[in-house]
């Protein structure tokens, strides 16, 4: 009996094993190495970290994106050439569900896109599609299929910690973490100008309520992770305002 009840589930497929998601786990304090508590190794004891701690906790979630569009230009004699241009940006890796690892980015980083491709912190690079958008915040989210990825990324990926932007005060320590002039990873730190800052663009639209740093950001930071000293996200870095002179 024990032979036919054995063949029998092997031919309905019932000796199958049901593959479960790959978990990512998300962003926690630093490691305890000394046996302290790891409130012990916070800069004070609100349970802030050290530009250093949040550095090393939160690269592991923030991700370079490359957008591969299409340029058409009209010539001289009224013929359409087109022309391959790539740009850079950053996003944020925040859930995922069954099937996909969910990015957060600004809509003008993937907007136009005729190909989209994440770079991890690993170097691996993984093509992506666009799951939502909206132009008027400037906010999209993206999807890396989980199937697609190694055991060598995932293990290497965390999803960020989610904070209260509504809490934050003019002062606070902050630091900015994107893919700076498309060089790769970079860190900056600096504080809270400002809270419900509203900004114009050069055609004379709003941007809406945004947080104020002086933390440095450069073209190839939009998308990225705006973190308080706890190793939260805060904010997504989206635009720079700069005086010519």
């Amino acid at each position: 009996m024990f032979g036919v009840n054995t063949l029998g589930n092997h031919l309905t497929g019932q000796d199958q094993k049901t593959e479960s998601p790959v978990q990512v786990p998300t962003v926690e304090p630093p490691a305890n190495k000394d046996s302290q508590s790891a409130s012990s190794l916070a800069a004070d004891n609100s349970g802030n970290y050290t530009v250093t701690q949040v550095a090393n906790m939160c690269m592991p979630s923030v991700v370079s994106i490359t957008n591969a569009s299409v340029s058409t230009v009209r010539d001289f004699f009224g013929g359409v050439q087109e022309y391959p241009i790539e740009s850079t940006g950053s996003g944020i890796i925040v859930g995922q569900n069954d099937k996909e690892l969910l990015i957060a980015t600004n809509n003008h980083v993937i907007a136009g896109a005729e190909t989209l491709t994440v770079a991890f912190s690993d170097d691996a690079v993984y093509e992506a599609q666009v799951k939502g958008n909206n132009p008027d915040t400037d906010l999209a989210v993206i999807a890396v299929n989980l199937k697609d990825m190694s055991e060598e990324t995932l293990n290497s990926i965390k999803i960020v910690s989610i904070g209260d932007s509504d809490s934050l005060q003019i002062g606070e320590q902050v630091v900015a973490i994107g893919n700076a002039l498309g060089y790769g990873q970079s860190v900056t730190s600096g504080w809270v100008s400002a809270v419900n800052r509203e900004v114009f663009d050069e055609n004379g639209n709003s941007t809406g309520k945004l947080i104020q740093t002086d933390a440095a950001i450069n073209p190839g930071n939009s998308g990225g992770a705006l973190l308080n000293m706890k190793g939260e996200l805060i904010g997504i870095n989206s635009s720079k305002a700069a005086a010519t002179e």
